[in-house]
């Protein structure tokens, strides 16, 4: 076969839209996974109003975080680096993303760890370049100073949450053994979300989309693939699901099963689509 030949053929593999792509051709699916913020993606910010901003639950605990620091100017960390229990109070106390644990009483609120999602979002914000460290103490950056201003509202999200999908390790709250399952390829699950999340469903039907598409390693086995494995599945629901979707407002528990199976059902909100336009 000549070299002009099999230079056609490629492109025309990577042009070709694929079932198991949810129609993407591999070129678009690669823009995706890689460059999910890129000029080229399938996936872009509307323009995102404050009303909208203000129902999204992880961003409002990062904003009250910020805004504390600015009211403070320095927050004194404890020895080992955490936030001190009174910032954390404060913040749980808006009530913007009540934890099960916390709210049963099963946990009381001490330390940063006993709170995921404000952790989670500090990491976050910490990451993003919104506040520094210096000598045990804790400041806002320049950077943030300005995005805190009403009229950088909108900018001050779009940085929190790429900070949060591409800089923010998932795999630093849970155990399980692959840190990229659910976060590589979150604007492929929030694809999924838009086309089928107007029908209450489980994590199961997304991951199983999620696997036909984004390779998976750490949990294949010769005796127990991974789309039998519900170590993957927990893995892939729990960080795209509990702890993106449902943090960040874009997905509702429509049915919450029993304590013992945890197969909740999810739809999505109209949120989805206010934040995010979706080229089809």
């Amino acid at each position: 076969m000549k070299q002009e030949d099999i230079e056609a053929q490629i492109l025309l593999s990577n042009n070709t839209p694929l079932e198991d792509l949810l129609g993407f051709t591999p070129n678009e699916f690669d823009e995706l996974l890689y460059q999910p913020f890129g000029e080229n993606s399938p996936v872009q910010f509307r323009d995102i109003d404050d009303a909208t901003l203000d129902r999204i639950p992880l961003f409002r605990i990062a904003e009250e975080y910020l805004k504390i620091i600015e009211r403070e100017k320095l927050i004194k960390l404890t020895p080992k680096g955490a936030l001190p229990k009174k910032v954390m109070v404060e913040v749980y106390a808006k009530n913007f993303l009540p934890d099960e644990h916390i709210e049963s009483g099963l946990i009381k609120l001490h330390r940063e760890e006993d709170c995921i999602s404000i952790m989670s979002a500090r990491h976050a914000v910490d990451l993003a370049g919104l506040a520094k460290k210096a000598n045990g103490k804790l400041s806002l950056t320049k950077k943030a100073a300005v995005l805190l201003q009403p009229a950088k509202r909108q900018q001050l999200f779009q940085e929190f949450f790429k900070a949060f999908t591409s800089k923010f390790s998932w795999c630093f709250n849970d155990g399980y053994p692959d840190e990229f399952v659910g976060q590589i390829g979150w604007a492929f699950s929030a694809f999924l979300l838009h086309k089928f999340g107007s029908e209450p469903r489980f994590t199961h039907f997304y991951a199983q989309h999620y696997f036909k598409a984004v390779p998976v390693k750490a949990f294949v086995s010769k005796h127990h693939p991974p789309e039998l494995s519900e170590d993957f599945f927990r893995c892939y629901g729990t960080r795209a699901f509990y702890r993106f979707f449902l943090w960040f407002g874009f997905v509702t528990i429509v049915d919450k099963g029993s304590r013992y199976d945890g197969m909740d059902t999810f739809a999505a909100t109209d949120l989805l689509d206010k934040v995010f336009e979706f080229e089809e």
